[in-house]
């Protein structure tokens, strides 16, 4: 789904999630493919400080994040004030390390940068702004921090794309060029769902200039 103002497809996403935050993790399971996996193969290649998720909806990914990094110091956005009710119910035995903000992605979060930006399933509703997001979290990077994304990437029934436009997701295939372009990544995995009705994708990178220093000067961690 297009929309040509900002302002409009946000109070959308607003009213929409005020009807849907209390049967989204009840609902959206056999939708949201990869997002275990996705944290699995973070945790195998850097251990972060500090982590931000952008649309982190009801909690369920920040809290698989608080407990495979205990140390770390936990960011989630929404537009959503009832998702953040919903995360900050599920999260409140992190809430000693966890800043939860209401606002749209197009600037940056906080003075410190963050060693993991996750978006899961996020991009393909920013319409506009998706673009807008990706760059910010470039900008939001400490140096050799990591983008780590999971989310749809397209389908080939044109009813099915017309009925996740209904539900404000987009599947054109546009985010993963964009990505690769923005970023080098170390993960880049295009899977089938559902008998191939849509396909999803998994990334993991970082900025391209971070990505040669490391080569040259490897790290342990971010």
């Amino acid at each position: 789904m297009s929309l040509d103002n900002p302002a409009l497809g946000r109070s959308q996403i607003v009213r929409y999630y005020r009807l849907h935050a209390r049967i989204y993790d009840l609902t959206r399971w056999t939708f949201l493919k990869g997002r275990e996996e996705l944290i699995r193969r973070v945790a195998a290649q850097c251990q972060p400080r500090r982590i931000l998720e952008v649309g982190c909806g009801t909690g369920k990914n920040l809290l698989h994040l608080g407990l495979l990094f205990p140390e770390a110091q936990l960011w989630g956005l929404d537009l959503s004030p009832h998702m953040l009710a919903r995360a900050s119910e599920k999260l409140r035995g992190l809430r000693h390390r966890l800043t939860l903000i209401e606002a749209a992605y197009d600037r940056p979060v906080a003075s410190s940068q963050f060693d993991l930006v996750v978006f899961s399933y996020a991009l393909s509703m920013f319409n506009p702004g998706w673009d807008a997001a990706l760059k910010t979290a470039s900008h939001d990077l400490s140096p050799g921090g990591v983008i780590a994304v999971v989310d749809f990437h397209d389908s080939a029934s044109k009813m099915f794309k017309q009925w996740m436009g209904l539900n404000h997701v987009r599947l054109d295939s546009h985010l993963l060029p964009r990505l690769e372009d923005l970023l080098s990544s170390w993960e880049c995995t295009v899977r089938p769902a559902c008998c191939g009705l849509w396909s999803y994708f998994l990334f993991v990178g970082r900025r391209k200039d971070e990505a040669m220093a490391q080569q040259l000067f490897p790290l342990v961690n971010v």
